[in-house]
């Protein structure tokens, strides 16, 4: 790395989690580029409309679309404090005859907010490819294992028995969520359009000599060309800033749903029931060389409570505008939007690494489940004794004297005989024989299995077939 590049911070987020899609969608040269566009469709627009503006005009901003010197629009910006205007006037130097018309009778905000919703929008694109990868491969893996008996638990306490395929779609429901409400966010993105400096459309009422059918004409003319079905019928110098807050939100949600299937993966790890991808030549301690950390899924944690706090500053900058418009809005949104974005997309990119390569040991789950299914299937037992003409109470009673001595029991080291105290109660009128079989995991599942393919076929494969061009290769993480 040349010594410029280590004596200056380097964002994280660029240098080790986001994907080069992302970055390429939030650089320098993609947001310059679309303000061009922006001017370009305006100029093309007004002329349409009856404006003086040339072919040649128009053609020669086009030459120069891609084109950006930025040392230059940086040191023009240093001279006069203003970040468009740079671009502006460094754009209309090197296209000299489109000078004059170039921004005509728009304001900074055309360009700005244009812009970030354009970078939004397709932010937003991306994260939804992002999304049905790892839908899709938490259904192949929840259908894989959907018959798979294994502890349940509540408070991460033993409890009824579920199956990992079952869980599985417990992750894959809050992803599914997510991805409905991402969808809906690109689907209801309006444009700003042209609004003018307050929002009223005045100049261009000016320019077009007080025909506000042309000037309802320009605004969706150029809202086409960029890619948009609609802009705002009203806004101040800028569109609302709950458009970001609500964005915003989508994508703590996200975060949410990640960092609660990465717990949960941490926590079965820890169990030895199921474990996230480990290279051959991963390390997992400096120290301890035997560990196998499960760091991906504490990487996923980490960058959704970034995300997840992060997300709250849009809160407050949609929060403390005033009226038409106030400019506190704008050095927090070129820091937390792109941020949210990048903190998401990686976000995602390490779940669908770990959704894909994720790990199960039947063996482990068998025995987790084994030792504690003697508890769990008091129930069943106590029922079964009550048929035979038992007396429930008398029985409930006893079977709960057990239970608690052998759990004590087995706290102090000791073998769970549960079954074999209840075979020796003549009481419960049951044989160990009887009572082995009773021990089958498949009979304290319920619906599990068929819970699972009912949800796979009604709420995710309809995800699948409207975005299966969306599927692609697995995810090769930086670091």
């Amino acid at each position: 790395m040349a010594e410029e590049k280590i004596n200056v911070y380097q964002n994280p987020l660029v240098q080790r989690y986001s994907s080069e899609e992302m970055l390429r969608n939030f650089s320098p040269q993609r947001r310059g580029e679309i303000y061009r566009e922006l001017w370009i469709a305006l100029a093309e627009a007004e002329r349409e409309l009856g404006l003086p503006i040339t072919e040649e005009q128009i053609e020669e901003m086009r030459r120069h679309k891609s084109d950006i010197d930025f040392e230059e629009i940086a040191r023009e910006e240093r001279r006069i404090r203003h970040d468009v205007m740079a671009h502006i006037r460094i754009f209309g130097s090197q296209c000299p005859k489109a000078k004059p018309i170039i921004h005509l009778g728009a304001t900074s905000a055309f360009v700005g907010d244009n812009a970030d919703l354009i970078q939004m929008r397709d932010g937003l694109k991306i994260l939804r490819a992002r999304l049905v990868n790892l839908i899709a491969a938490l259904r192949d893996f929840a259908l894989r294992y959907r018959d798979l008996p294994t502890l349940g638990f509540t408070h991460f306490q033993p409890a009824q028995p579920t199956t990992v395929g079952k869980r599985a779609t417990l992750w894959l429901q809050d992803f599914v969520m997510d991805y409905h409400e991402i969808v809906g966010r690109i689907e209801s993105l309006k444009f700003r359009g042209v609004k003018g400096t307050t929002g009223t459309q005045a100049s261009f009422v000016r320019l077009f000599g007080g025909d506000e059918e042309k000037v309802k004409r320009l605004d969706q003319m150029i809202t086409r060309k960029m890619g948009f079905s609609e802009s705002f019928i009203v806004t101040g110098q800028t569109y609302t800033r709950k458009v970001d807050a609500q964005i915003a939100s989508a994508l703590s949600g996200i975060a949410q749903s990640a960092h609660k299937f990465s717990n949960d993966i941490r926590l079965l790890q820890h169990l030895g029931e199921v474990e996230e991808p480990f290279g051959k030549s991963q390390v997992g301690s400096s120290a301890m060389a035997y560990k196998r950390n499960p760091m991906r899924c504490e990487r996923i944690g980490a960058l959704s409570r970034y995300v997840i706090t992060l997300a709250q500053s849009p809160y407050f900058t949609a929060a403390s505008q005033w009226l038409e418009r106030t400019l506190d809005d704008s050095a927090n949104k070129r820091l937390s939007i792109p941020e949210l974005f990048l903190a998401t997309d990686a976000v995602l990119l390490v779940c669908i690494n770990v959704a894909q390569g994720l790990k199960v040991y039947p063996e482990v789950i068998r025995r987790h489940l084994e030792e504690k299914l003697p508890f769990i299937a008091t129930e069943d037992i106590l029922m079964e004794s009550v048929r035979r003409g038992g007396d429930r109470q008398e029985l409930h009673e006893r079977i709960r004297g057990y239970a608690m001595e052998v759990t004590l029991q087995m706290r102090s080291g000791g073998e769970n005989d549960l079954l074999e105290r209840i075979a020796a109660d003549s009481s419960f009128g049951l044989s160990m024989e009887e009572l082995r079989e009773m021990m089958i995991p498949g009979r304290f599942v319920g619906r599990a299995p068929s819970q699972v393919v009912e949800f796979i076929e009604r709420e995710v494969d309809p995800i699948i077939q409207r975005d299966r061009e969306l599927i692609g290769a697995g995810v090769e993480l930086k670091v």
